[in-house]
């Protein structure tokens, strides 16, 4: 019987304890052992899989330069959590995406109002649309030692669609409404009503994932008024408390299902 750790700093642990339960049932329903690790240290050298659940690309690129396997790989970590390294793979695999560039100073922006966002902050807590350059100055004074985005400002009803891909398949989908302002992130108290999403965007993200050869990520698309979407953001890791409060997929089987057969191969 194969055995694997699902890996989480101990902050994110305590604050997923629901899932890392589902996650250790679907493994027993397919055959394998998974153990919770929260410290690089006590990861075992004998593990034959590791369900990394962190935002540090550097650790998981140890741990595969160890001789881990990792679900997803390092460099799926990296991308996702660079949000400039997300629009360039976007460019370069011809999807459609929010336009973004690096950016200095409110100097470099063009147009108000416009979004900044740091290239590496998630859950929507280090981003803001700004509506000239005061405002602009005081999120570059705020995040003086970040890397930043600028990019314009779409509107969107403050709604977005995220894809829970597993594999290069599609396991479900949501959408988001934001409460007030126009971030639309669940964590931040928006509103999330089940989704299907269209083939075309379906598509989209499986060119995604056949590019990065991911094993379980989040694809956010922006809604445009006219029907068309934009790639957001891609999200690793991804949280799935909306997923399971709108459908009765099962997220933790339908991964560890995905993980098992990925060990067979």
């Amino acid at each position: 019987m194969k055995h694997g750790i699902v890996y989480y700093r101990p902050d994110e642990a305590a604050r997923n304890v629901s899932f890392i339960k589902l996650l250790k049932l679907a493994a027993e329903r397919t055959g394998l052992v998974l153990t919770l690790s929260m410290y690089p240290d006590d990861l075992s050298a004998d593990a034959d899989f590791i369900i990394f659940r962190e935002r540090n690309a550097k650790l998981a690129r140890e741990l595969e330069n160890a001789g881990h396997r990792i679900f997803n790989r390092a460099q799926i970590n990296q991308i996702a959590n660079d949000k400039f390294a997300t629009y360039q793979l976007a460019t370069f695999l011809g999807i459609p995406a929010v336009p973004s560039r690096l950016v200095e100073s409110p100097d470099e922006l063009d147009t108000y109002p416009a979004v900044l966002k740091t290239v590496d902050g998630h859950g929507g807590v280090e981003v803001a649309r700004v509506l000239d350059e005061m405002e602009a100055g005081w999120f570059f004074t705020r995040f003086m030692d970040r890397r930043i985005i600028g990019q314009p400002f779409i509107e969107s009803g403050a709604a977005d669609v995220r894809l829970y891909m597993v594999g290069n398949e599609l396991a479900g989908a949501v959408k988001r409404t934001g409460s007030s302002g126009f971030k639309s992130n669940f964590t931040l108290g928006g509103r999330v009503d089940p989704h299907m999403p269209s083939a075309d965007m379906v598509r989209a993200a499986q060119r995604i994932t056949r590019a990065l050869k991911s094993d379980y990520i989040g694809v956010d698309f922006l809604l445009l008024p006219d029907g068309g979407f934009l790639l957001n953001e891609i999200e690793d890791p991804v949280g799935a408390r909306s997923l399971y409060e709108t459908s009765d997929v099962d997220i933790a089987d339908v991964l560890m299902q995905h993980i098992k057969m990925k060990l067979n191969d």
